[in-house]
């Protein structure tokens, strides 16, 4: 039995979920019986079902004596669904390989143990890197309480996003932007500034053809709730969930406004200068659920970001073209002096979009 073949299988199972089942994890599972796969499930839409239920389900009475592979440790405990041990167990799985440990304190090892004790084989480890990936916003939200932060950047290879005069559609061709329209669909939210929604008045939805409805949360940056009423976005609230975050002290009548329009507010701590406090703020959104967030722009709320040390991803379109000097940077100033302070990446992947570059780099230890 190829054990690497089925857990891949898993994890591309996995995959589908990303963007939809927040907060909890995207498990895909596998449930082979004498080297026939006979039934595969991934975590539904909201989180639940989960993948091994949907698997168990779809296996009926051929899961009896059957492997099953999931990316991730399968519950233990009674949530909205009951847990998946409960389920496997009934089942009658003999053997369960699974990539990686759930670190939530509510499972984090009582699942696998669950499962021993009821005579069930369990191995763990294989391709756990791998899953790791794939649950990278789940294991952050866990860890550090917050998403985690991809910002995505289309630039020149000068590094602008704009020429002097503010023009700034299109930096890259229809590929680069179908990719975007992707990667919003595979996160649980997609973030900007004020600035970007007065100047460009973007819709920040999914628009490539049959998933169109997996459309993020919208959540625009606005301390001073600036974003005019006859916004795109705000005139949609009611049919795609849109937030903004925003100071203490708004006008009460502007805040009751925006409500109207089906608007959720929340209110942002602020710092001794009167600045939004920007990681108390994602923290609040790890405390809605976020596990995964797209960060659009702009430049400003990008620098703000990278001052605050919250980008953990890149996603670094870059145009086969040049702007110069006097066009405006992809990053403003965020207050590096010298070399041995600036944050430092490593690539994961680099790719040719149309005409475009894609490097995608996460933080460096």
């Amino acid at each position: 039995m190829n054990d690497g073949h089925y857990m891949r299988a898993a994890l591309s199972l996995a995959r589908r979920g990303l963007g939809t089942v927040w907060p909890n994890p995207a498990v895909g599972c596998v449930l082979v019986n004498d080297g026939v796969v006979v039934g595969r499930g991934w975590t539904q839409p909201g989180g639940r079902p989960h993948g091994e239920t949907e698997a168990l389900g779809r296996a009926g009475a051929l899961a009896r004596g059957a492997t099953a592979y999931v990316g991730l440790e399968p519950c233990a405990h009674h949530g909205k669904t009951p847990p998946c041990t409960d389920a496997l167990i009934a089942a009658g799985v003999k053997r369960v390989v699974a990539a990686m440990e759930d670190p939530d304190p509510r499972v984090s090892g009582r699942g696998f143990a669950k499962l021993r004790d009821a005579g069930i084989a369990v191995e763990t480890g294989l391709l756990a890197k791998e899953a790791a990936e794939i649950n990278a916003g789940f294991l952050m939200r866990l860890a550090k309480g917050r998403p985690l932060v991809t910002l995505k950047l289309a630039a020149t290879l000068d590094g602008k996003i704009a020429t002097s005069s503010g023009e700034s559609q299109w930096i890259t061709g229809e590929a680069a932007r179908n990719r975007a329209h992707l990667m919003r669909a595979t996160n649980d939210a997609v973030v900007v500034g004020a600035n970007t929604v007065i100047g460009d008045d973007p819709l920040l939805t999914c628009r490539l053809p049959g998933i169109e409805t997996r459309n993020p949360v919208r959540i625009v940056f606005d301390g001073g709730l600036r974003v005019p009423l006859t916004a795109k976005l705000i005139a949609q609230a009611k049919l795609v969930p849109t937030w903004i975050v925003h100071r203490h002290g708004v006008d009460a009548a502007r805040r009751e406004a925006f409500r109207d329009c089906g608007v959720e507010l929340i209110e942002a701590s602020t710092t001794t200068t009167g600045e939004m406090d920007l990681a108390a703020s994602f923290a609040e959104l790890g405390k809605r659920g976020l596990t995964r967030v797209l960060v659009e722009g702009g430049s400003r709320f990008a620098g703000a970001l990278l001052a605050a040390d919250l980008v953990d991803r890149l996603a670094w379109f870059r145009a086969p073209s040049l702007l110069g000097g006097d066009a405006m940077p992809s990053v403003e100033a965020f207050g590096i002096a010298k070399l041995a302070e600036a944050p430092r990446f490593k690539r994961l992947s680099v790719e040719i979009v149309g005409d475009d570059l894609l490097e995608t780099l996460t933080r460096a230890a």
